[in-house]
């Protein structure tokens, strides 16, 4: 099976997902405020804020893991694009999604799933965003990895179509 094949696109809830981890689109300092931070905090329960604490904070670019506490997976992977109410950037894009990555390897994970990290209320252009997470997942794959799906679950039409479209020209 080929990178390409071990990736995956899904419109949905990313806090719905059975995958060993999902990956949240984080500030440096693990607070879980809006977007798909506050969706995770909502649907996991305070258990994950309160291991973020203990955790954080973080250099923006990196990432880091929790517990899911009543989540569907088993672990949230915290990928911080950028500092607490500021922007993504795309050296700190990459970087973060590749450190999630990483940190999946490391634990020996077969499947993660990520929302569009950056392009909500971090102001990344989604299409950037897919370009730089589609790219880093392909990358990784063909790297080595335990990994043997990775998800790109999208929360809206628009975003599902803007990566369908950059994942088609991979």
């Amino acid at each position: 099976m080929n990178a390409k094949e071990k990736i995956h696109l899904k419109l949905g809830d990313l806090t719905e997902m059975t995958t060993e981890a999902i990956v949240n689109a984080a500030n440096n300092d693990l607070i879980l405020g809006g977007g798909v931070a506050g969706a995770i905090n909502r649907k996991g329960g305070p258990d994950i804020q309160d291991e973020c604490q203990r955790i954080g904070p973080i250099r923006v670019g990196q990432a880091a893991i929790t517990g899911a506490g009543h989540l569907r997976c088993r672990y949230v992977i915290h990928a911080a694009s950028m500092a607490l109410g500021g922007r993504t950037t795309e050296p700190h894009l990459r970087s973060s999604v590749e450190h999630a990555l990483q940190i999946a390897r490391e634990r020996k994970l077969k499947s993660i799933a990520f929302p569009a990290v950056g392009a909500g209320i971090a102001g990344f252009p989604m299409r950037r965003a897919a370009e730089v997470m589609l790219e880093a997942a392909g990358r990784h794959l063909e790297e080595g990895t335990t990994l043997q799906e990775i998800w790109f679950v999208l929360f809206d039409q628009q975003g599902y179509e803007t990566f369908d479209e950059v994942y088609r020209r991979l």
